[in-house]
């Protein structure tokens, strides 16, 4: 299953690597020259799919837990100073995603969107500390009946040229459910009040809807 921002792109690549093979004995008398463009286009065209793909990962929403809104490693677990919305201390934890992870971006928590803006801005590589403030962003505030309000941040990185974010304000939404994509290496961070129970660690390898970020007992 593919997500519904890649069908564009997708089919170029498909229609391109279809042009190329068959094509690709007119472009050149030397077989193995003929097989390796046939091979490289394949490869791309596998890279694409890859990139696009969205596995079906539907969970029982939860209002005790805070899940992952992305597949990607854990490279920020801190107390910082939130300067957007909350203009105070918040713990931190940010999800770096490699172009190899799945891209799709899930609702953390359940409830009512309470803000959602998006910021034009820099391509600095996803885990530069100053990518939360600096790179092209969305900001998505949400308040839970259990959390309060959890605030998540797309941020584009060096490879990333589009972030989409389908949560406006007002909008309730469901924990797990499609959020948005981020296309071609990202990252996420998300804002906890301070106290909150983390259940991950650095380094650790999350998966979108199924790695529990933090929890309330």
């Amino acid at each position: 299953m593919f997500h519904k921002e890649g069908g564009k792109i997708i089919l170029i690549a498909t229609s391109v690597t279809v042009v190329i093979f068959l094509l690709s004995h007119q472009l050149t008398s030397i077989l193995w020259l003929e097989k390796a463009i046939q091979i490289a286009t394949l490869v791309f065209l596998l890279l694409i799919l890859q990139f696009f793909r969205n596995p079906n990962r539907r969970i029982e929403a939860n209002d005790n837990i805070v899940t992952a809104p992305v597949d990607g490693k854990v490279v920020v677990i801190e107390e910082v100073f939130e300067e957007e919305y909350f203009k105070d201390k918040r713990l931190q934890v940010s999800i770096f995603m490699s172009p190899i992870n799945v891209h799709v971006t899930r609702y953390p928590v359940s409830g009512k969107v309470k803000y959602s803006k998006y910021h034009p801005g820099k391509y600095l590589v996803a885990w530069h500390p100053k990518a939360s403030t600096e790179n092209e962003r969305t900001t998505i505030v949400i308040e839970n009946r259990i959390f309060g309000e959890i605030l998540y941040r797309q941020i584009a990185g060096a490879l990333a040229r589009r972030i989409v974010n389908y949560a406006e304000e007002g909008m309730q939404v469901r924990q797990g459910d499609d959020a948005g994509f981020i296309k071609f290496g990202s990252r996420v961070d998300i804002y906890f009040p301070l106290g909150t129970k983390i259940e991950v660690s650095l380094q650790q390898n999350a998966v979108g809807n199924q790695t529990v970020i933090a929890i309330k007992e």
